[in-house]
């Protein structure tokens, strides 16, 4: 008796009482005859029913689902006899607990299987099936009890619009503020880890330092043996790992849109938007396997071959990847908003004896400036959140340089690298990720201003 399959039930359940709901409106009414009188549509009614006979229901069985396993485990802990926790810190309990949920379950344990585990894992299959009994019992009782109810409620006069459309507001303000809600906790979160970061490290060494070593030196003899955080080298590769990117994607990707939309036939633009659009499908692992293999030898050997000296693994050949990866992004965005610009404009150019090559430049870029703006700001954010690629291209040596051929790192890298493992959240290697975050948040947060600046200043308004 899985929930997944009462959940179906549930669904199940909804679309009968939408028929019952529905059909009793009519049958109130006096037959199909009388529907004028009802003062909603029959299908109102059979929604309402459908709303009662679902929402309780549903909302019961995420709380028991959320709160039965912590409920089963509290009892089962309670009646641990005295001498097995004994003793116990509030690791090994929480060790001991987890054994006899894995006896429950048919897992292995770690450690011996005693009479006491045994005896607590059987209490624990008892409990369990005892919760999904009752789970099914209630939900079911509260289910049906709302189809009841609602049916008893519907009448001519009932104004089950008005009902059906306030609830279903209702649940869009919830969802929307969840959304806002949990953008808002992020942010926090970052903020309160980040202050707690510069409790422990100078602001103006995080932000103009120019060596960035996180790990704490066992030895005070050693450089840095608090940690080095200038975060300066991190945002320089950063910045031209990005900037690389970019000169790659946005004209190969804005010219492909110009030509796929204005230029190419429809028998080639339905052959190749498909095709330049399956980049964007391809995982990130695979670009960094690209460009580790492939492309940064191929720089090396080339530089090389002109007595540059190359490192293995450089800003240039992560830039370069990562600059294909963006084109469909850029491609694809720009192509749909250039499409989006009504033909009455490119007729009017063509009647007035432009060329396709002055409507393009002097009327359908300035009209699809905003969304090929939108375009590549979504190429540059993906460019700075990008991770795998700069691992396996780039490196993770936070060197200050602005040579594209030597190895950088980038902030994403670094956040990757500070909270992978076991960490302990009160050093400043570790708060040192959040710091990192929220300063790339503000980044973010710049480009999409200056984004909106661009787009205010340069819509032009078509009928």
């Amino acid at each position: 008796m899985s929930i997944s399959m009462l959940f179906l039930i549930l669904l199940g359940l909804m679309a009968f009482a939408y028929q019952v709901g529905g059909k009793r409106a009519i049958a109130v009414a006096g037959g199909r005859a009388g529907i004028k009188t009802l003062h909603s549509l029959p299908g109102y009614y059979g929604c309402y029913a459908a709303l009662w006979a679902g929402l309780p229901a549903l909302l019961l069985l995420g709380l028991w689902a959320g709160f039965q396993d912590t409920l089963i485990t509290a009892l089962v802990r309670s009646h641990l006899p005295v001498e097995a926790v004994a003793g116990l810190s509030e690791g090994n309990l929480s060790l001991l607990i987890s054994d006899i949920q894995n006896l429950a379950g048919g897992n292995i344990v770690s450690g011996k299987v005693t009479p006491g585990i045994q005896a607590a894992a059987a209490e624990y299959v008892r409990l369990q099936s005892l919760a999904n009994i009752g789970l099914w019992v209630l939900v079911l009782a509260v289910g049906l009890g709302g189809l009841s109810l609602a049916w008893l409620q519907i009448s001519p006069a009932m104004r089950s619009r008005n009902r059906v459309e306030g609830v279903v507001k209702a649940i869009l303000v919830l969802f929307s503020s969840i959304a806002i809600l949990t953008t808002l906790g992020i942010v926090l979160s970052v903020i309160f880890e980040s202050l707690l970061f510069f409790e422990k490290v100078s602001m103006t060494d995080f932000f103009f330092g120019s060596e960035w070593s996180p790990q704490i030196a066992l030895r005070q003899d050693q450089v840095g043996a608090s940690g080095a955080f200038g975060a300066v080298p991190l945002f320089t590769g950063t910045l031209m790992v990005t900037v690389i990117a970019m000169l790659i994607a946005v004209p190969i990707g804005l010219m492909a849109a110009i030509y796929l939309s204005e230029y190419a036939s429809s028998q080639l633009r339905a052959f190749a938007k498909p095709i330049l659009e399956v980049l964007a499908g391809i995982p990130t692992v695979v670009y960094g396997f690209f460009a580790a293999l492939t492309v940064a030898p191929l720089i090396r050997d080339l530089g090389a071959s002109l007595g540059l000296a190359v490192s293995s693994e450089s800003a240039l050949a992560a830039g370069l990847v990562m600059g294909i990866m963006i084109i469909p992004f850029i491609s694809s965005l720009s192509d749909d908003v250039i499409n989006a610009v009504p033909q009455s404009l490119r007729d009017g150019s063509y009647a007035l004896g432009a060329t396709p090559a002055e409507t393009m430049r002097r009327v359908i870029f300035p009209a699809a400036l905003p969304g090929i703006v939108g375009g590549v700001l979504l190429g540059v954010s993906r460019a700075i959140g990008e991770t795998m690629i700069v691992v396996m291209a780039a490196g993770m040596s936070a060197n200050l340089t602005w040579n594209p051929l030597e190895s950088v790192t980038t902030v994403t890298v670094q956040i990757v690298a500070l909270l992978t493992g076991d960490q302990e959240f009160d050093s400043p290697k570790t708060l040192a990720a959040f710091a990192l975050g929220l300063a790339l948040f503000v980044v973010t947060l710049i480009l999409n201003v200056i984004a909106l600046h661009i787009v205010r200043k340069y819509r032009e308004q078509y009928e």
